[in-house]
């Protein structure tokens, strides 16, 4: 056999060992079983959804909301607790400060799209925003009714009353700045907090504040949200043979769930992987271009989620996919 063929054998019979090694690696064939179900997080509790056609950052969803099937707002009290009643295992929620130094649970940076007041809702004391009707700007058919509007009055609750109300409860919070400061100022209201409750919670947010927050308080998990895409494009690298990326390590993983199959080892290995990594892996909706706030919201997209994962699930609609889940 001349040499060149020789030569062409060798490489060919490598190529072949390492792809069959790669394979071995992360086939989930030979993955070993695993035998928990699934967990839901619902996504600002159980609160009122919206049409998603050309959404924007700037979009006041209040005015495009479907047709009400349930009289929750979002980020409430009485929200978050109907979101573990239909199932949730962990709720998240986003928090604002207050210009007297408390912490209030809302999602908006200002307070004109869903309350009756105006201005940068951090810009406000807290008793100013106890004041405002948290449902005045729900619609459902473009202003011609709104069917919340004098019933969300007092509803903004602090982060204290929110996380008293939900006592041995799971929950991911959200800082909605970049201001570093801002995690400072988190961390020093959950040091005041049990240390057996902090072990049930998530912040996540920008880096800036997240990097603060867990520096002052290195006992919660965290994600920098702004170094997600950084943490899967490094797995989708050097995770062919296993290695966990430090940038994934200790943290959350959100993942697309049309995205997911993509991934090394999914699903088993995956997950296992990220359980070595202490890492919390969690399914979104199909990507659509909006963000990551699209959930698994209907039925039909439940079918994504594979057999054998039991990772994480986030969805806007507890009360379709708690049921339809425990009944899977």
């Amino acid at each position: 056999m001349p040499r060149f063929l020789r030569y062409l054998r060798r490489v060919g019979i490598a190529v072949f060992v390492i792809v069959l090694a790669i394979f071995a690696l992360n086939t989930d064939l030979l993955a070993p079983a695993r035998t928990g179900k699934p967990t839901l997080i619902a996504h600002r509790g159980l609160g009122q959804t919206f049409h998603r056609e050309g959404l924007t950052g700037d979009t006041c969803t209040a005015s495009r909301i479907f047709p009400p099937e349930h009289p929750f707002l979002e980020d409430t009290i009485p929200a978050l607790r109907a979101a573990f009643d239909a199932g949730a295992d962990m709720v998240e929620f986003d928090v604002q400060p207050t210009t007297d130094g408390d912490f209030v649970v809302f999602h908006d940076w200002t307070l004109d799209c869903r309350t009756d007041g105006k201005g940068v809702t951090r810009e406000h004391a807290l008793a100013e925003l106890r004041s405002l009707d948290l449902g005045y700007g729900y619609t459902a058919d473009g202003g011609k009714t709104f069917p919340f509007r004098g019933k969300g009055v007092g509803m903004i609750a602090t982060l204290a009353e929110t996380l008293d109300a939900l006592p041995g409860k799971r929950a991911m919070i959200n800082i909605k700045s970049a201001d570093p400061n801002e995690g400072t100022a988190l961390a020093a209201a959950l040091a005041k907090r049990p240390a057996s409750e902090r072990t049930d919670l998530i912040v996540y947010g920008d880096s800036a504040p997240v990097d603060t927050f867990h520096a002052a308080l290195p006992d919660v998990r965290v994600l920098a949200g702004d170094r997600l895409k950084q943490s899967l494009l490094r797995y989708f690298a050097l995770g062919w043979n296993g290695y966990v990326p430090e940038v994934c390590r200790d943290s959350v993983v959100l993942i697309p769930a049309d995205y997911a199959k993509w991934l090394w080892g999914w699903p088993r290995r995956f997950l296992a992987r990220m359980d070595s990594a202490n890492t919390l892996v969690v399914l979104l909706g199909p990507y659509d271009g909006s963000g990551f706030s699209s959930g698994l919201d209907s039925i039909n997209e439940l079918a994504l989620v594979p057999v054998g994962y039991d990772g994480s699930i986030w969805t806007n609609r507890v009360d379709r996919i708690g049921p339809a889940l425990k009944a899977r």
